[in-house]
């Protein structure tokens, strides 16, 4: 390596300390502020994060899937968005207890580099995350130097902070890249079930395209988790359509919703999303022969209660003003391994999802 990127490995190294800890608790609860530092060169720190994984097997190799039974609109500009739930670093090593996956797997010091690989691979405009528990010392500084406006949103009671020697609450995150987008309005939202504040949270963001001029409301979120909380995954998610159908006035703002929903798609939460007046459809159903089936799976892990394969996360958009014109493909069942995820080859136990979309040019016939 020349000496710049020798700087720039010694830097990041530094930045991406796992000792670093936010010491405000007031800090975790939310965040837009964009502290101007030096800007990094994207395809340098890619550069890095391989030399710091040579040792590790190579990534997954998922290949982009466009539609080709639709015209897409060749005017109108793309822009992609990516959702992934990239495990807090927290309950990966204290609480997940992810019975095949070696200890080594889950150090941070590896894998920080594999989940920026990642997102550096594939240049998201727009990124939702969960389970974010090293924002502030790695993300936040990471993704503000390559462009991203960067917001976080804790969870009141994360169980993160369980564990010991754990780096603060986990939460959503919520990245875009400003040479792209500008903020016009970003909310923060506990989500409620019924009347009952609950431990999860969203962020919605509404973002003016510099280019066409155009308002676009992203939202991030992670519902409840576990069987039996069915009830209480279908009043949460209620409870943030209602709050999406005031930001967007009712649908006059074009809408984008990603999220680890915990729920397969036969649960009433999702039903309820399919079915809102928002005129929601979920992106990844582009990938099915029959075009209105989710995939087989998006998480697949092994704790001690067993093997678990499900479809837990999602990316709705509004089908009425947006056209999906490609998704990034699931790895086969042979490329994830024996021993499922995470592992040495993949940070997470969620699968990230990437979708690119576009304006449809008469948005209002679709309605």
């Amino acid at each position: 390596m020349g000496n710049t990127t020798s700087r720039l490995y010694s830097a990041l190294a530094k930045t991406l300390s796992s000792s670093a800890a936010v010491s405000q608790p007031q800090e975790y609860l939310d965040s837009t502020e964009h502290v101007q530092l030096e800007p990094l060169d994207p395809k340098d720190l890619l550069d890095e994060c391989r030399v710091a994984l040579q040792d590790r097997p190579a990534r997954f190799n998922r290949e982009f899937i466009s539609l080709k039974n639709e015209l897409c609109n060749l005017q109108q500009p793309s822009f992609r968005v990516m959702q992934w739930n990239i495990l807090a670093q927290a309950l990966g090593e204290g609480k997940d207890n992810f019975v095949k996956c070696p200890i080594e797997a889950l150090k941070w010091e590896e894998r920080k580099y594999m989940i920026l690989e990642e997102i550096l691979i594939y240049q998201p405009d727009v990124l939702c995350l969960q389970e974010v528990d090293h924002f502030f010392d790695t993300f936040q500084p990471i993704l503000s130097r390559l462009g991203y406006q960067c917001t976080f949103l804790a969870k009141p009671w994360s169980p993160c902070l369980d564990v010991e020697h754990n780096n603060g609450p986990d939460g959503c995150a919520l990245f875009f890249l400003q040479e792209r987008f500008q903020l016009v309005n970003s909310a923060k939202i506990r989500l409620s079930a019924r009347t009952l504040k609950t431990n999860q949270v969203a962020i919605a963001e509404t973002l003016q395209c510099r280019e066409t001029g155009k308002l676009l409301c992203f939202a991030v979120t992670h519902l409840k988790a576990r069987t039996g909380w069915e009830r209480f995954r279908l009043a949460q998610g209620t409870d943030l359509l209602c709050n999406l159908e005031s930001i967007t006035q009712g649908a006059k703002i074009p809408l984008i919703i990603c999220g680890d929903f915990n729920a397969e798609p036969t649960e009433d939460v999702y039903k309820r999303f399919a079915s809102s007046s928002l005129n929601l459809n979920s992106a990844y159903k582009i990938l099915s022969k029959d075009g209105e089936s989710e995939p087989p799976y998006t998480t697949w892990k092994i704790r001690p209660t067993g093997e678990s394969c499900n479809t837990l996360d999602y990316i709705w958009y509004s089908q009425h003003a947006l056209k999906v014109n490609a998704a990034l493909g699931l790895p086969t069942e042979e490329q994830i391994g024996p021993n499922r995820l995470p592992s040495f080859s993949y940070p997470s136990d969620h699968l990230s999802l990437l979708c690119d979309f576009s304006f449809n040019e008469d948005p209002d016939r679709l309605l």
